[in-house]
């Protein structure tokens, strides 16, 4: 980061402007992508420090640390160039509806894991601004930390540690049904949006259907257990149950594919052992989140309207309910 992206930062706590302490980078880094130092405020004099290039604003992963666990697990698993198939990047231009090419334009992206739609957006030529909570920054930083159009630094959704409105777009995929509280960290993403910005989100469907879906048996179980130990279940399980999965699926479709308590992703394409990889991925995604709070269409909608966003899109989509709207250019905040 330049002088210009550090001016961006602000205090979590009190919001005023962050000066630069103590910065410096081995000097056998050509590119400042390793640096280390801290941000102070200048008023609260709070200090953040900055490890291995990224800023971090919270002093642990919280109630996150099962995704700091499974991303840095599996760092890779969902990156297209690893599984040589255009996966997330369909889902992130379905769902967002956006030019490939966004030269120009700066793009928060909220909640990013290991990278897997930072990879993309990298790949439109904005400037990215992207966060997570938990220590997935750090695996996201190996897949993406080499990129010059790349700002990842690491917070809580809550207290997004930025000056407000000036994002041209704001991103949020699989994110806020992990939130305490989505409503609130939806609300703080709106405050991120510049006037004239887009908003595009998704979160879990609430539907009958949805909540008859295993995880909803099992997880009040699985996600107080320890991290290591469900890994290693979900490992020794979810292989020799992946071809009855995919007889399920293709006998009952979508419905077929809920009758048993994994997922698998050999529709899409994957090869065998990518295939396997992501069903572990995702089981152990589906059973070791402290928190998974579905939203009904309405109640999205109802987010857009009362934030007063304009051009709303609210519709069904690939993970559950996606959300798509536009801050009035004549915002007043």
């Amino acid at each position: 980061m330049n002088e210009a992206d550090w001016a961006l930062f602000r205090c979590p706590t009190c919001h005023a402007e962050l000066l630069v302490a103590s910065v410096s980078a081995p000097k056998t880094e050509k590119r400042d992508n390793r640096i280390s130092g801290a941000l102070t405020c200048s008023q609260c004099q709070a200090s953040f420090p900055i490890r291995d290039g990224i800023p971090r604003f919270v002093p642990n992963s919280g109630y996150t640390d099962s995704f700091a666990f499974q991303w840095n697990r599996h760092g890779r698993t969902q990156l297209d160039r690893y599984s040589g198939l255009p996966i997330s990047r369909k889902r992130l231009f379905s769902v967002t509806q956006w030019n490939e090419n966004l030269t120009g334009e700066c793009i928060l992206e909220a909640g990013s894991g290991a990278g897997r739609f930072t990879d993309v957006l990298l790949d439109t030529g904005a400037t990215l601004y992207s966060f997570d909570y938990s220590e997935a920054v750090v695996t996201n930083h190996a897949n993406n930390g080499d990129r010059p159009n790349f700002r990842l630094f690491q917070c809580d959704i809550f207290h997004i540690p930025l000056r407000p409105a000036i994002f041209d777009k704001v991103l949020c995929l699989g994110v806020l049904q992990h939130t305490p509280h989505p409503l609130a960290a939806f609300h703080s993403l709106v405050r991120m949006v510049k006037p004239g910005g887009e908003l595009v989100i998704d979160i879990y469907a609430k539907t009958f259907a949805a909540r008859l879906q295993w995880k909803y048996v099992l997880r009040p179980i699985t996600h107080r257990m320890d991290k290591e130990r469900l890994h290693r279940l979900v490992s020794r399980w979810t292989p020799p149950l992946i071809p009855l999965a995919r007889l399920c699926r293709a006998v009952g479709g979508r419905a077929g594919a809920r009758l048993l308590p994994i997922v698998e992703y050999s529709h899409l394409g994957l090869a065998e052992e990518i295939n396997q990889e992501w069903a572990i991925l995702d089981t152990f995604d589906m059973y070791s989140p402290t928190h998974d709070h579905p939203q009904s269409v309405q109640t999205v909608n109802g987010w857009f309207q009362a934030a007063g966003f304009v051009d709303i899109d609210v519709r069904r989509g690939p993970n559950g309910v996606v959300g798509k709207g536009r801050k009035p250019a004549s915002w007043a905040a």
